[in-house]
């Protein structure tokens, strides 16, 4: 007995109440003694070794489930775009309309689409004769603005028209080359201008009314044909601040204000000073305000003369935080929403910090063999995008600190050396500068609509309902198996490559419910514990393999079989044992007259009938049914072709489905006993004793597609066919072809659309009513056997199936509602007539034989001709006027109410007779003409006081 039948949920219930109970008396860890101890007792068990192996290798499936979740990788090889040979590649940013901007040492400028299609360049330095030119170091986007910032090696910065890259202003005079370059909006017409240096030191230019500001400076003289203002004379204004601190002991490698924990973060390759996350003006800045506020209140007002910049000045230790690193920094990034600090730089590892924990990293992620040259978290899908300078790319998960895709240089095909690299969150694209431009593309998996639920992400080609865990295990073209509660709609478990790459085509369950035999495109069948994802054996044949088609588990005398069919045109039999310690099976010998008389063509389906009866059918339409005893052919039948395509070359033949009548064929009986798919929609009864014979067919698809899937009730009173389109429709078959051939069809009880395309699976669960269908739509549904949708296995609300108020009905599926192919089918629609046949006839040919409505009975049928709608037309008229007036007449006709037809009013007049009246007449008793008997004395007494 299996490890899983001996251990019952009792069992592990004491295990737990055992583990809870050695913690609460102070016991924090268990030892290996301890351990076999309490399990022995609990579970019974002579050994654990079993136990410990079946929990490892169900946590190790969940596991790797999740894992494939993450998984995520880039589109290669990366799309590469050449460019000139030149000055390197600054910096790489995107403006708010996804153009990607790059800017060369040299001042040039490009502009770029998404794709690297070149859309704009220039250079905005010209080329000076007697002097050394000027070379850029930085730039950013003040697109608040629609300006361009640039750092120049004159320790100059310089503004640019964003749009037509036109000069706008500088600021010259600094005290030290801008390095590094940041710019960001802290308030309504406030913005912070901070560079770090050479020197080591962070700059601050804090700007109020902006607007204001960057119009008097465009103002001002030009030097070198932009408008010009030095750093002393800047600062004379009041809405202008400027800030400088020393931080590191080494130049700045990177620098960015974040506005959300209002700080600087600036990086270098100093160890001590490796990065700091420091405030913009500080205690020190405090007291200098306080000094001017105090000669305010003295004077009046503030006398500011020529501002004199000292040299920078060290923050206090409670203004900022020191993260010491090995090597130092080189990049970094930062996220608020994870709370989360990343760093890289010459030491090849990337740490992971709490911003307010700088004694000891949180993580540290391994992997890079080459500097780290760029970093960038992306905080909606918890990823870390890492480049090293040999181009070597990764992505890292947040959560698990683990890589989950790496792409050498060998796989991008980015050749030189790295420059410059910039993500693009909202293109999911990552753009590297080498001696070219390429970019990465992430590979996005197509995403369901937001108003659409599906189960899977492929389509579904294969569903069955497990009655012993009261499950449901659906598989999918993407080799993905998921497990769902019948009960609620909630997925219990999953995993992926059943297959590998190859696609579930067909799935069957043991006797027991316990275990999955799934086959597939790559010809292989597997039987899997489908509570944890573990492969219990591989069922395959020699050499190459066929795709498998379908397949069945059957139970013969005292032996159990997996039998399959498919493309190879044989049934393929394998012993099922559990003795059998083979990881790999092959399959039994192949019967003699499956060998020399079986199917010409791929075989698409196979059922069973106990005790020994087996039937399959295939492409060509042929169905044989076998003797398992013998391996002999009992009988073989040939589907009939409708009688209006039997000419018609090329008409799909196919048998995809067939099904015992089990009651009927354990009869034995002159009655149907097998049902069959055939084709344009037909289905066909077959009653199988002396050699087969037809027994009638119609057909069940009203849009004439073929039937995919059969599924019969218990007492074979309904049948339910679902064909290509996602319909879903049931007749009674309990009178159906029981004496002899049928020229009729049975009655149809009921149709609805269940699915949107094929629906591969359709299954009865009696004891539940409940109907289970799959489509290749990617849904997983389930209705009750009138039709009422219960729900999308998925779905965020669950549902109970012995609770009506749960379920969806009345609703369906938002995208069978509004798809064409659902609407009713009607004459008019499909062009057989006439909307004036239609109105004339008051019904079309199909509901002659239907009763006429009883309140129509009494009145003759008013018939409508064309001449009449113009005759009427014609009567309406407007009158020559304007104004309130035409505006009356034209709405006067439109507040009437409606003619929908049927009697008028005046048709629904009741007719009373009329009696004579008297020739003599009486004179009225005017006695009482005074009086109103509804008054009681009590109110003719007050009546009186009013008066």
């Amino acid at each position: 007995m299996k490890i899983e039948e001996r251990v019952s949920l009792e069992n592990l219930q004491k295990l737990k109440e055992a583990f809870e109970e050695f913690e609460k008396n102070g016991g924090r860890s268990l030892d290996v003694a301890n351990f076999r101890r309490l399990v022995k007792k609990c579970l019974g068990l002579r050994g654990i070794d079993e136990f410990c192996t079946f929990m490892q290798l169900e946590f190790a499936e969940k596991e790797e489930s999740i894992a494939r979740k993450k998984e995520v990788n880039f589109i290669l090889p990366a799309t590469v775009t050449e460019i000139s040979h030149g000055e390197p590649v600054l910096n790489i940013r995107s403006a708010p309309d996804n153009t990607v901007i790059t800017v060369r040492e040299d001042g040039t400028i490009n502009y770029w689409s998404p794709e690297l299609k070149l859309k704009r360049s220039k250079t905005v330095f010209d080329r000076p004769l007697n002097r050394t030119p000027k070379w850029v170091t930085d730039f950013t986007t003040m697109s608040q603005y629609n300006k361009l910032i640039l750092g120049t090696g004159d320790r100059e910065i310089q503004l640019y028209e964003l749009s037509s890259l036109e000069p706008y202003c500088q600021v010259s005079g600094l005290e030290t080359v801008p390095l590094r370059l940041d710019y960001c909006g802290t308030d309504i017409d406030e913005c912070i201008i901070l560079y770090g240096d050479d020197q080591g030191s962070v700059n601050v230019l804090i700007i109020k009314s902006v607007g204001e500001i960057l119009r008097t400076w465009k103002k001002l003289p030009k030097v070198e044909n932009i408008p010009n203002i030095g750093l002393e004379s800047a600062l004379l204004s009041d809405n202008i601040s400027f800030i400088h601190w020393k931080v590191h002991d080494d130049w700045v490698t990177q620098i960015k204000y974040y506005d959300c924990i209002r700080a600087v973060i600036s990086t270098s390759n100093h160890e001590n000073s490796a990065l700091v996350v420091g405030c913009t003006v500080g205690t020190t800045n405090v007291e200098q305000q306080m000094k001017e506020i105090k000669e305010i209140c003295k004077d009046g007002k503030l006398k500011k003369g020529p501002v004199i910049i000292g040299p920078p000045q060290k923050r206090a230790e409670w203004d900022q935080t020191v993260f010491r690193v090995y090597k130092g920094v080189k990049t970094y990034d930062f996220c608020k929403d994870h709370n989360l600090l990343v760093t890289g730089g010459m030491d090849r590892i990337i740490r992971m910090w709490n911003p307010y924990v700088p004694g000891k990293p949180t993580g540290i992620l391994r992997g890079h063999t080459a500097p780290v040259f760029y970093l960038h978290i992306s905080s909606e899908d918890s990823r870390i995008y890492s480049v090293s300078s040999d181009n070597t790319v990764k992505i890292w998960d947040i959560q698990d600190q683990s890589c989950l895709f790496t792409a050498n240089p060998k796989a991008t095909r980015i050749r030189g050396d790295v420059f410059a690299c910039h993500f693009a969150p909202a293109l999911k694209t990552l753009y590297i500068a080498t001696d070219s431009l390429a970019y990465l593309s992430l590979r996005i998996k197509p995403q369901p609509q937001p108003h659409l639920i599906v189960s899977h992400k492929e389509p579904v080609l294969c569903c069955r309902y497990n009655n012993e865990f009261r499950q449901v295990v659906s598989c999918t073209e993407g080799s993905v198996v998921k497990v769902w509660d019948y009960e609620k709609g909630n997925q219990v478990f999953e995993f992926c490559g059943a297959h590998d790459d190859s696609s579930i085509t067909c799935m069957a369950f043991d006797n027991s419910g316990r275990r999955l035999v799934t086959g597939g495109r790559d010809g292989c069948l597997k039987i899997w514990n489908f509570n944890n994802g573990h492969c219990l054996r591989t069922l395959k044949k020699e050499g190459d393999s066929d795709e498998v088609s379908d397949c069945i588990y059957v139970t013969m005398n005292r032996n159990r079989y997996v039998m399959a069919v498919g493309w190879d045109r044989r049934i393929d039999i394998y012993f099922d044992q559990a003795d059998d310690l083979h990881h790999v099976q092959k399959p039994q010998l192949h019967w003699q007259d499956d060998l020399r008389r079986g199917h010409k063509e791929d075989i698409l389906c196979i059922a069973q009938c106990p005790p020994n009866l087996l039937a399959t059918g295939s492409y060509d339409g042929e169905i044989i049914v076998w003797n398992m005893v013998s391996g002999h052919i009992y009988c073989r039948l040939r589907t009939p072709l409708p009688q209006d395509c039997s000419t018609v070359a090329g008409i799909d033949k196919s048998v995809s489905k067939v099904m015992f009548l089990k009651n009927c064929a354990k009869k034995n009986e002159s009655t149907s006993s097998l049902v069959s798919s055939g084709p344009q929609g037909y289905i066909n009864f077959w009653n199988l004793l002396n050699g087969g014979k037809h027994m009638g067919t119609f057909q069940a698809s009203r849009l004439k597609l073929n039937i995919t899937s059969i599924a019969v009730s218990a007492d074979n009173l309904f049948l339910y066919a679902a064909d290509q389109a996602g319909y879903v429709y049931v007749y009674n078959i309990q009178q159906y072809a029981l004496q002899g051939p049928e020229q009729e069809s049975p009655k149809m009880v009921n149709y609805w659309r269940a699915h949107l395309s094929n629906v591969t699976s359709l299954e009865i669960i009696d004891e539940d009513k409940i109907i289970l269908s799959s489509s290749t739509d990617c849904t997983v549904r389930l209705w009750s056997m009138d039709g009422e949708f219960i729900g999308t296995f998925g779905q965020p609300e669950p549902w109970n199936i012995y609770t009506k108020n749960s379920w969806k009905h009345p609703a369906i599926p938002y995208e069978i509602l509004v798809d064409p192919l659902s609407m009713p089918v009607h004459q008019v629609l499909q062009g057989e007539s006439s909307v004036l046949d239609v109105i004339n006839n008051g019904h079309n040919d199909s509901d002659a034989t239907k009763p006429e409505p009883q309140c129509l009975q009494k009145f003759p049928r008013v018939l409508i001709s064309d001449e009449n709608i113009n005759e009427e037309i014609n009567k309406v008229h407007y009158p020559q006027g304007c104004g309130k007036r035409l505006r009356h007449e034209i709405y006067k006709d439109m507040n009437k109410p409606p003619n929908h037809g049927g009697p008028k009013a005046y048709h629904m007049l009741k007719c009373f007779e009329v009696n004579e009246a008297p020739s003599s007449y009486k004179k009225p008793d005017l006695s009482a003409a005074g009086t109103d008997p509804f008054l009681s004395n009590d109110t003719d007494n007050n009546s009186k006081d009013v008066l």
